[in-house]
């Protein structure tokens, strides 16, 4: 079994996309995965020089991108796969 259970990369798209900015906070912390800190973000938010949700779509892409790579996942159908999460 694997992180959550996730079979391939579409997996982990349907498991991220529903997550508003706390939740996906919340959600990713025990993966314990190497991207930016929450705090840059909020700063980066808080300073105007990005909005939630920019941040949010970008983050939730570099955790796709990287539990994939962590899990050795595929797309369900790699002729159909989605490049993003939104």
């Amino acid at each position: 079994m694997t992180f959550k259970g996730f079979k391939d990369i579409d997996e982990i798209v349907e498991w991220l996309e529903p997550m508003d900015y706390e939740t996906f906070w919340k959600e990713i912390k025990p993966f314990c995965l190497i991207l930016l800190t929450r705090e840059k973000c909020d700063r980066d938010i808080a300073s105007g020089a990005t909005d939630e949700e920019t941040v949010l779509y970008v983050m939730k892409n570099f955790v796709r991108m990287e539990l994939a790579k962590i899990l050795k996942l595929e797309w369900r159908d790699p002729l159909m796969q989605s490049t993003a999460v939104h």
